[in-house]
């Protein structure tokens, strides 16, 4: 396996998919489907070379409460996604969906109305991270910047830990610090990344222990993606105040830069 295609499914193991979570969490209409559900979904792909021949990301669902246990195969799910390689499973997750890529789908007669929902959540994840104009409403506005930035704290972090030679020599003489992502006045969509010595850990939410080392913050939602989703170049918002950088502008190329390349190995 060539180190692309290490990097992509990482991130879409670690990264990309634990957003499942978050969307049918924060979509009333999703959180009711799984108000009385008992229920563990996987998505896998086979690889022969991995201990029990495959590689996945499972979710625990019970009464509307989800826990996600990202890179770990289940051994009993009860509705999966199975890819027939994780060849498949990345190209399919880019978007180059054909009869190849298709994954096999268990559980659908034995748990239908399950099943069902799970792809509901799993096609709004698509649909939300695929994105190339900001939506219209706020509550939309909201979830998708948060994604982006819990997409972007993981996913700098997981290419870290998988070995990517710019991120790992960003990490490994680094003294411990938290870079973080925020929106004025929107707290609900913050996220960082803590790193020392060549560790690091994602978290979600605002970091509270202490102040963190750098900022990348945006005065409103609209800034936010216009920067996210590409349609706003940095150095201009910058410049226009749209974007805040609470530190010094050089460690913001530097976060800039890796946020490029985790929106490379995931599109």
């Amino acid at each position: 396996m060539d180190q692309d295609t290490l990097f992509s499914y990482k991130i879409f193991l670690n990264a990309a998919l634990p957003l499942v979570k978050v969307i049918a969490s924060d979509i009333p209409a999703l959180a009711k489907k799984f108000e009385h559900a008992h229920c563990i979904f996987q998505v896998s792909a086979l690889d022969p070379d991995m201990s029990g021949g495959k590689v996945a990301t499972h979710f625990t669902v019970n009464n509307g409460e989800w826990t996600v246990c990202a890179d770990k195969v289940a051994t009993n799910p009860m509705v999966e996604l199975e890819f027939k390689s994780i060849d498949a499973f990345v190209a399919f997750f880019k978007g180059k969906m054909s009869p190849a890529t298709l994954p096999r789908m268990k559980g659908v007669l034995k748990h239908t109305g399950m099943f069902a929902a799970f792809m509901q959540v799993l096609l709004k994840m698509s649909s939300l991270l695929g994105a190339t104009v900001p939506p219209a409403d706020e509550e939309t506005k909201v979830l998708l910047v948060k994604s982006f930035f819990y997409l972007l704290s993981s996913g700098i972090s997981c290419l870290n830990k998988n070995g990517h030679p710019g991120v790992s020599g960003w990490t490994k003489p680094s003294p411990d610090r938290v870079y973080s992502w925020a929106v004025n006045n929107h707290p609900e969509v913050a996220a960082y990344i803590r790193i020392k010595a060549g560790k690091s850990r994602a978290g979600r939410g605002e970091y509270k222990r202490a102040m963190p080392f750098f900022t990348l913050r945006f005065d409103s939602l609209d800034s936010a993606l216009g920067t996210l989703l590409g349609t706003d170049d940095m150095m201009e918002a910058t410049k226009a105040g749209r974007l805040i950088m609470d530190g010094a502008p050089e460690f913001g190329a530097q976060l800039g830069e890796f946020m490029l390349t985790v929106a490379a190995y995931a599109k």
